[in-house]
């Protein structure tokens, strides 16, 4: 990125903040309006990102490119395009490939490689207009939960900059939270959206596994990846939604303070057994204010095995599954390097991680007997378990806390502290990874500070498929809560 060596007046910055406040819908009408020029709310995120560079949240900008991205939609506004995201720019993970634009993948040896094709979600937001305005700083190989990067570096929380920013889409959601851009796209396989949007305090949405096409998106685990959408309000990431997907958008439910006719589930056995005590009071008065605004919330028990159950199906998948995904990624799109390779240039940390689960040798790898249990046994019943809630209780969504903590301290790396106890990082995942087991949408959505300012999240997962219907009660619920 090129340093402005001009300081921009008093009048000017404010100005700029107005822009860089917008979110993708509302700046999306500005553009489409004429209230304000792609070019100015470009150069006003530019400037944004500039300042606040030692969040480290992006990887790759080539402003050259992006003004002129900016200068052709405002050419195409005066010729009459009404395209749904015209001129508005928007951060993409780096694990997606991106046409003309480097994408590393998280890693030092790829931090040159330029694709000469666009995943498809990348292609679904140009169609629409949008404009790539960088590609966000991530975990080595999406590898990760606390947004840590060997090479190149790690991703501090815009609320206090000694505190992670979750991960693995860490660049993405600190981009979104710090208002540089409006919104990102990221990847989810265990919690990768929903785990940095709590610690942000952004709204992260996880699709149905598989709604959103994911071709030409660096895997981990073909079963349970996904990508999806950082923003600043449900209604943003619907919009997305129906971008990359196509689908046709649905009338949305009158926004206010009623929830009546709405159920839903919370299981606290399972959500509140090690929670911090701020998050587990913060959940429990969303849940009343839930209930005063007419929603029923119903207590449901998904067994005592469930979070085992969930646990080792799900990293089971996770693990065996990555060697595979990886080599059919790097030779179906030619990417100039190997498993191998990966493998052999990881940081130490996870070229150990990765010796002791992924490689079929190692002493903690899936065995395929193993594997293929968790596919045919471990995941019908996980599902029958929330279709207990689903179905039997009639609820909508199951609530929880997004995370069982705060955003940790950077130097927490391996290990974090919940609830008084010294746990592994993997922690992290402990509720985000009971919607991935079995593709559930799920979305987190802030729900205020703790005492030191930091954000809390709360996650509502849908049934299989209910997408749209989840969307729409996130706004629900993100209107009551804001209310």
């Amino acid at each position: 990125m090129n340093d402005t060596t001009v300081a921009p007046s008093r009048t000017a910055l404010r100005e700029a903040d107005d822009l860089t406040s917008l979110g993708v819908t509302a700046a999306a009408a500005a553009v489409r309006n004429g209230d304000i020029t792609s070019e100015d709310y470009t150069a006003a995120l530019l400037q944004r990102v500039r300042t606040l560079a030692d969040l480290n949240a992006f990887i790759t900008i080539d402003e050259a490119a992006v003004l002129a991205s900016a200068r052709a939609a405002d050419k195409a506004r005066a010729a009459g395009s009404t395209s749904p995201l015209l001129g508005v720019p928007i951060g993409v993970k780096d694990s997606y490939l991106t046409k003309g634009l480097a994408t590393s993948l998280g890693l030092e040896g790829l931090a040159q490689f330029v694709p000469n094709d666009d995943a498809d979600a990348v292609r679904a937001i140009k169609d629409a207009g949008a404009t790539v305005f960088g590609k966000n700083n991530l975990v080595e190989m999406s590898y990760g939960l606390t947004g840590h990067n060997e090479h190149f570096g790690q991703v501090k929380n815009p609320h206090a900059r000694d505190r992670v920013s979750g991960g693995s889409s860490s660049g993405s959601a600190a981009s979104v939270a710090a208002k540089i851009v409006p919104a990102s796209l990221g990847g989810d396989t265990v919690g990768s959206i929903r785990v940095p949007a709590s610690f942000c305090g952004v709204v992260g949405f996880k699709p149905t596994t598989g709604r959103w096409l994911r071709n030409g998106v660096a895997p981990i685990s073909h079963t349970l990846d996904s990508t999806g959408v950082f923003a600043r309000s449900v209604e943003d990431c619907a919009l997305v939604d129906q971008i990359v997907t196509g689908e046709k958008a649905a009338e949305h439910t009158v926004l206010g303070h009623d929830l009546k006719g709405v159920r839903l589930a919370f299981a606290p056995r399972q959500f509140l057994d090690l929670v911090d005590a701020e998050v587990d009071a913060r959940f429990r008065e969303v849940a009343r204010r839930l209930h005063d605004a007419g929603a029923e919330v119903v207590e449901v028990d998904l067994g005592n095995d469930y979070n085992a159950l969930v646990q080792t199906a799900t990293w089971s998948i996770f693990a065996h599954e990555t060697m595979g995904s990886i080599s059919e990624f790097l030779r179906h799109h030619d990417i100039p390097t190997t498993f191998e390779a990966i493998y052999l240039n990881l940081k130490p940390q996870l070229h150990q991680a990765w010796g002791h689960i992924v490689l079929p040798g190692g002493a903690g790898a899936t065995s395929i007997e193993a594997y293929k249990e968790a596919l045919t046994v471990s995941r019908p019943e996980i599902q029958r378990r929330l279709n207990k809630a689903f179905v039997a209780q009639g609820a909508q969504a199951i609530l929880q806390p997004t995370t069982p903590c705060k955003a940790p301290l950077t130097e927490e790396q391996a290990t974090i502290h919940i609830a008084g106890q010294e746990v592994s990082y993997l922690a992290l995942a402990n509720h985000t990874v009971s919607a991935s087991s079995v593709g559930l949408p799920g979305i987190s959505l802030p729900v205020g500070l703790s005492r030191d300012g930091l954000p809390i999240g709360l996650e509502l997962d849908a049934p299989l498929g209910s997408d749209r219907a989840l969307l729409d009660l996130a706004r629900r619920v993100e209107g009551v809560w804001g209310a």
